[in-house]
């Protein structure tokens, strides 16, 4: 039982730092949940080794269902959620979340792990040479609806595959397309509870046939942990979302890479 709470304090101390990162970066905190969480579920030997990183990604998931819902409703209050264009954005990265969700079990972690970092350093890249650039000089027009669904649908499967809430894909697509940064974060974060909650579904349904939940599973899922996480996030995403709100465009860009590129270098390494 000791191990038990020590394993809860954790992950609410991880939580109260992953719901500020969420509010103030629109990422939900998979990027930091995941690697740290898989660090703790190894410390105290909950499961077999070879499947703490999908449970880390569900988990991560499930929690970020709560995380964005608080951090969204802040940028809401803001005016940063661009609402004429979240429908058809939330509709990509729902069918691609609950795709990648139903073949959590049957990916190669270490491929995934491997394209996934390089994407990452890409991106932080791309934010860090965007950040020295004045962003009126850019003036690309956001496709169509159609196509900025398919697009949408390829963030939302590859953010519900690694456990992030698609702020990390997301926000670099949008910006891309000149949308405004703070825009972006509040759209990503509403599109965060869409990812979330698809992804969650389809890592339940196929964790069932491995985890019951009398030993604290709801499939991939592990509820000690989400409850620590949650209990915490969900009080600090508000402060992040009210920092964005303040601090200046380009300072957000320079911490959004300098996070990126901190978490796939551990990706790599772990």
């Amino acid at each position: 039982m000791s191990e038990l709470l020590l394993l809860f304090l954790y992950c609410a101390l991880l939580g109260s730092g992953v719901g500020f990162l969420a509010g103030l970066l629109g990422i939900g905190g998979g990027l930091v949940i995941v690697p740290i969480l898989t660090s703790i579920l190894l410390y105290f030997a909950i499961l077999p080794s070879e499947q703490v990183v999908i449970v880390a990604i569900a988990t991560s998931l499930a929690s970020i269902l709560f995380t964005s819902t608080s951090s969204a409703i802040a940028h809401h209050k803001n005016g940063n959620v661009p609402w004429d264009l979240a429908p058809w954005i939330m509709t990509g990265v729902a069918l691609g979340a609950l795709i990648s969700g139903f073949m959590a079990a049957l990916l190669p972690e270490d491929v995934v792990r491997l394209v996934f970092a390089v994407s990452v350093v890409l991106i932080a890249l791309k934010m860090l040479y965007s950040s020295r650039k004045n962003d009126a000089a850019t003036d690309r027009q956001l496709p169509n609806k159609g196509v900025l669904t398919l697009l949408t649908t390829i963030t939302g499967g590859l953010s519900a595959m690694i456990g992030i809430g698609g702020g990390a894909l997301l926000v670099p697509l949008l910006t891309f397309f000149s949308l405004d940064m703070k825009k972006a974060i509040g759209c990503a974060s509403a599109c965060g509870i869409v990812i979330a909650l698809f992804g969650s579904v389809g890592y339940i349904s196929s964790g069932s046939a491995h985890f019951a939940l009398a030993d604290g599973f709801l499939g991939f899922v592990y509820l000690p942990a989400l409850f620590g996480i949650v209990c915490t996030s969900c009080f600090t995403a508000p402060l992040g979302a009210k920092a964005t709100h303040h601090l200046p465009v380009p300072t957000i860009k320079k911490v959004f890479a300098v996070l990126l590129l901190a978490m796939a270098a551990n990706m790599v390494m772990s």
